[in-house]
């Protein structure tokens, strides 16, 4: 490694080196890329420091950072500039940006943000805030897909259609039950699967690529493939929550700790693991936020807080998953949290490789059992649905372009560390 870049990879007696670390019988791997991060949803631009604390003391190296800051959204030059910023003041990890548009907003914004370096652009055609979380009619859906082919970049979507989500949620309300399942039955698979089709099929006709953000069911993926059949560019990404819980099981113990929007299905879980092996899935996300525990407890399961935070635990749960499913744990999360997401956001092969030119950016993993404990957690929330689970791995040390950050036992980079990592290249 030269000036934090890979210089070389061979085999047999080591060249000479000012510092040697042996990673013994641990597993190096690159360094992850968590593909959906909300270290501003709560805390604002602040949160990018314990976020990317969090996110280096479990092996994440570059966050790919959603738009959905509060109280505004990245949708100029303006706020774009000083989320730079504050990564360059904050980040203990180097950060992706996707850009996004205020409803109304023309697209004439976008090729400036594409210029700047934006990753992508992320819509929701579901409002969870007005301002901060809005939903985007389908005619901008429309134009932000035409001006997203001419820049070569993916458009992504929060995918729940929003009058069958509040029709339903009315009646769940007025029917008095306060129970995870019942948030499930107030968010449809319809209400997902309708946003999914519409969202394709706005894609396809602007031959642009479209990018799903959470599926929460095999018939997601069935859509998804046969767009990709027909020859267009689309794209799914699965939370890991999504592979781990099931409402159906855990729902009664975790109840609101894991409600999320698009809620987990029940009896979904092992559908969405052959997705994983069949090959169909892009990338596994944490979909981490930055929301307090007081948020999900103490009301009704209508108004707590949809979100859960992972990405401190994201490539220890996949890594569990994918070994309990007799699948090759270390091949597994440096394809879907590693080199798949770099290639989607153009980061590739800068970032989610280990090869000559590359960032050196690592990720050393040791196997064993070790139990998950939250108030250990370095993300600055310290409550997680994952508590008490036994994980078959644990990141013993990360590397952010050469420099160690994290010892296994010590965050040991500084904020400020991490770099904006603009997007380097196109037509995933």
């Amino acid at each position: 490694m030269r000036r934090g870049v890979v210089a070389a990879l061979g085999e047999g007696e080591a060249p000479e080196a000012a510092e040697v670390h042996d990673a013994g019988e641990a597993f190096v791997l690159p360094g992850g890329v968590d593909a959906q991060t909300h270290a501003g949803s709560y805390w604002g631009l602040p949160g990018l420091e314990p976020t990317s604390r969090g996110a280096i003391a479990g092996g994440i190296t570059t966050m790919v950072e959603m738009p959905f800051d509060s109280p505004t959204p990245l949708s100029t030059l303006e706020l774009f500039r000083a989320k730079v910023e504050a990564i360059e003041r904050l980040s203990y990890c180097d950060v992706a940006l996707y850009g996004t548009a205020a409803p109304g907003q023309s697209t004439g914004l976008m090729p400036k943000l594409a210029e700047a370096g934006v990753c992508g652009f992320k819509i929701s055609v579901c409002e969870s805030h007005p301002v901060r979380f809005p939903r985007i009619p389908a005619d901008q859906v429309l134009a932000m897909f035409e001006m997203c082919a001419a820049l070569h970049l993916p458009l992504a979507v929060h995918n729940e259609d929003q009058e069958i989500v509040r029709a339903r949620t009315a009646i769940m309300r007025a029917s008095g039950c306060n129970t995870l399942d019942v948030h499930s039955e107030s968010r449809p698979e319809a209400a997902e699967l309708a946003a999914t089709a519409a969202f394709l099929e706005l894609g396809a006709v602007a031959g642009a690529q479209a990018h799903i953000v959470h599926i929460s069911s095999k018939r997601g993926f069935d859509l998804l493939d046969r767009y990709r059949r027909e020859g267009h560019r689309v794209t799914g990404e699965i939370c890991v929550h999504y592979l781990l819980f099931d409402p159906a099981v855990e729902g009664a113990r975790l109840d609101a700790r894991i409600k999320v929007n698009p809620p987990l299905r029940p009896d979904m879980r092992e559908a969405l693991w052959e997705e994983v092996r069949s090959g169909h899935v892009t990338c596994i996300s944490s979909d981490h936020s930055t929301m307090s525990l007081q948020n999900k407890m103490g009301g009704s399961i209508f108004d707590a807080g949809p979100g859960i935070p992972g990405i401190e635990s994201l490539i220890p749960a996949f890594y569990t998953g994918l070994e309990a499913h007799g699948l090759d744990g270390p091949r597994g999360v440096a394809a879907h949290i590693a080199e798949k997401p770099a290639k989607l956001f153009g980061l590739w092969p800068k970032k989610g490789a280990i090869l000559p030119g590359s960032d050196a950016d690592l990720v050393v993993l040791e196997p064993g059992r070790f139990v998950y404990d939250s108030s250990q957690a370095h993300d600055g929330v310290n409550w997680s649905p994952y508590d008490g689970m036994a994980f078959t791995v644990r990141v013993v040390a990360s590397y952010v372009r050469g420099r160690r950050v994290w010892d296994g036992r010590t965050v040991v980079g500084d904020p400020g560390h991490g770099s904006f990592q603009p997007r380097i290249s196109y037509g995933v």
